[in-house]
């Protein structure tokens, strides 16, 4: 079995759901769009696999799923902190203005005066809207420098450029 270049980590599965072998999946992020729209997830218990996914719903904060192979709550359980990623190829298309997270990470992140301020290391929501994680650039003593965080919202980010893989912020080096 070829494994795919473009697997990408979405969450993983906290549990069993019911006793006819539903899983419950603990995703990464709070758009389980990929999730839900996928037929075909890859999990990494007990190896790398893929599994086609017969049904899945938003459950909470959570996806449930019926998989194909998974019979009765034992097996499910047996998935428990199984990985699952999907292809980064079978994501829903999305509009112009929109964006994956995965995306964005390793993109870089200059300020409006075109001050380097370092590159996006992760995103996280912290309920009210995304943030940025940068990772600023090393400084020229060596020493440290701390992350920043910026809000991923219209007053501070001005624009996403895929192509030249920047993100232009009104934010400076010093906040």
């Amino acid at each position: 079995m070829t494994v795919p270049e473009d697997l990408v980590l979405l969450g993983y599965v906290s549990g069993a759901f019911g006793v006819q072998g539903w899983v419950r999946i603990r995703p990464y992020s709070p758009e389980a769009e990929a999730l839900l729209t996928t037929k075909t997830w890859w999990l990494d218990k007990p190896e790398l696999r893929d599994v086609d996914v017969m049904q899945a719903k938003v459950h909470g904060d959570e996806v449930v799923a019926r998989l194909v192979g998974v019979a009765g709550r034992d097996a499910a359980e047996a998935l428990k902190g199984a990985t699952v990623q999907v292809r980064r190829s079978h994501f829903p298309a999305l509009d112009d203005d929109e964006f994956y997270w995965v995306d964005l990470i390793g993109l870089a992140v200059v300020n409006e005066s075109g001050v380097a301020l370092g590159t996006v290391a992760d995103m996280m929501d912290n309920g009210a809207h995304p943030i940025l994680r940068v990772a600023p650039p090393a400084a020229e003593d060596g020493k440290p420098r701390p992350e920043m965080l910026i809000p991923f919202v219209d007053q501070f980010v001005k624009t996403v450029d895929q192509a030249e893989r920047r993100i232009t912020v009104d934010w400076e080096a010093d906040y």
